[in-house]
């Protein structure tokens, strides 16, 4: 654990201990902690679990969101979900009952923030939830189990979209603990997408805007399945001889990739671009002048939205419903034949129009703060 010099003076300042651990989190926290920075009544102390650790998982991020070093980095590291979870509970508790914060901050839904929730409702520091009501009715998902337990211990839960709300309510959450504030990941997008225009990713790869389609791939149930890996490279297979496939690929499905001996087969197909993960900036650059989006990530589906660019969700649900009630957002699930229909689709030109969904404009974090202010 690093901890840097946190002078305890008496302020009447509001504490808050924003947390983050993976990628997803980056994005989320940095416009609220920028703006509790800029504010003469809140105290934000920053901290990393280290859930994500490495260079292109987290430090990158961290330069290109232009936020602080943490004030506190766990260092936790890699491991089982249990593992992981357990580990950053027992040095949250000691950061925790030091510090003695006034309210915890977390957002999304990953292991860090369950992790947070936990350790502060049973401290009884309150807990806010950026994010909250999420929901894809599929427990086998990690995260889904993340959310609701996440949710059930928070005292303010920020919601993105009306779903979250109604979902909140049906399990009983009291209606004055929700707050709909809009989506504090577009936020960072909006902030962010005039510098990204300035990344040198298209010259780098040698390719030109609205030649490529950008593929995002992940999720366990996804890559570490022999078959779903197939059916995914099969759809791929079909979609590359009509437009190129940029691929900047997680560590974990390089992993499996290798152990599951498919480079040769990718390495076959001419139009397919492997690269390393990608900055912030860069991949927000490559998203904005793809034609469309393959991908199992929530967070894209989000973002695709706003940009007004297609997005296929190799997904059996989404937790963000409004990215295809509105959006332009599409699910398709593990089915080969309906990610190529749905990629033809796109490139003959027949692909649906979406619709930005209200509040996603640029002001959650102003909300996010405004509201902790009043609470």
């Amino acid at each position: 654990m690093f901890i840097m010099n946190l002078m305890e003076t008496k302020t009447n300042k509001i504490k808050v201990l924003n947390i983050v651990g993976a990628r997803p989190n980056f994005m989320k926290i940095a416009p609220i902690h920028r703006l509790m920075q800029a504010s003469k009544k809140i105290e934000p102390v920053l901290l990393h679990t280290g859930q994500h650790y490495d260079q292109k998982m987290s430090k990158v991020f961290f330069d290109d969101l232009e936020m602080p070093e943490p004030q506190i980095y766990l260092g936790i590291g890699s491991g089982s979900h249990a593992e992981q979870t357990g580990k950053i509970m027992m040095e949250l508790e000691k950061v925790m009952l030091e510090l003695q914060p006034d309210l915890i901050l977390v957002v999304g839904d990953v292991n860090s923030t369950l992790a947070a929730s936990l350790v502060a409702s049973k401290l009884h520091i309150p807990v806010a939830h950026v994010e909250a009501g999420l929901r894809s009715f599929d427990r086998s998902m990690p995260e889904e189990i993340n959310r609701i337990v996440t949710d059930s211990v928070a005292d303010m839960l920020f919601v993105t979209e009306e779903s979250g709300e109604q979902n909140l309510l049906s399990e009983g959450v009291s209606k004055d603990k929700i707050f709909f504030v809009g989506n504090v990941m577009i936020d960072s997008l909006l902030h962010f997408q005039k510098k990204a225009r300035n990344s040198k990713i298209l010259q780098q790869l040698n390719l030109e805007r609205r030649s490529y389609a950008l593929v995002t791939l992940h999720r366990p149930s996804n890559v570490d399945s022999p078959e779903s890996m197939a059916k995914i490279l099969r759809a791929f297979e079909k979609i590359e001889k009509k437009i190129k496939i940029v691929f900047p690929i997680h560590p974990r499905t390089k992993k499996m990739i290798e152990q599951l001996d498919l480079g040769k087969r990718i390495n076959l197909n001419q139009n397919f671009i492997m690269v390393d993960p990608l900055g912030y900036l860069d991949f927000l650059c490559l998203m904005e002048n793809a034609t469309f989006l393959l991908t199992d990530s929530g967070g894209i589906q989000e973002e695709t939205t706003v940009l007004g660019i297609p997005c296929i969700t190799m997904r059996e649900n989404t937790e963000r419903p409004v990215t295809v009630d509105k959006g332009t957002n599409v699910i398709v699930g593990m089915d080969t034949e309906k990610i190529i229909a749905e990629s033809f689709k796109i490139l003959s030109g027949t692909f649906k129009k979406g619709q930005i969904p209200p509040l996603w404009d640029g002001n959650t974090a102003e909300r996010i703060v405004d509201l902790i202010l009043d609470s």
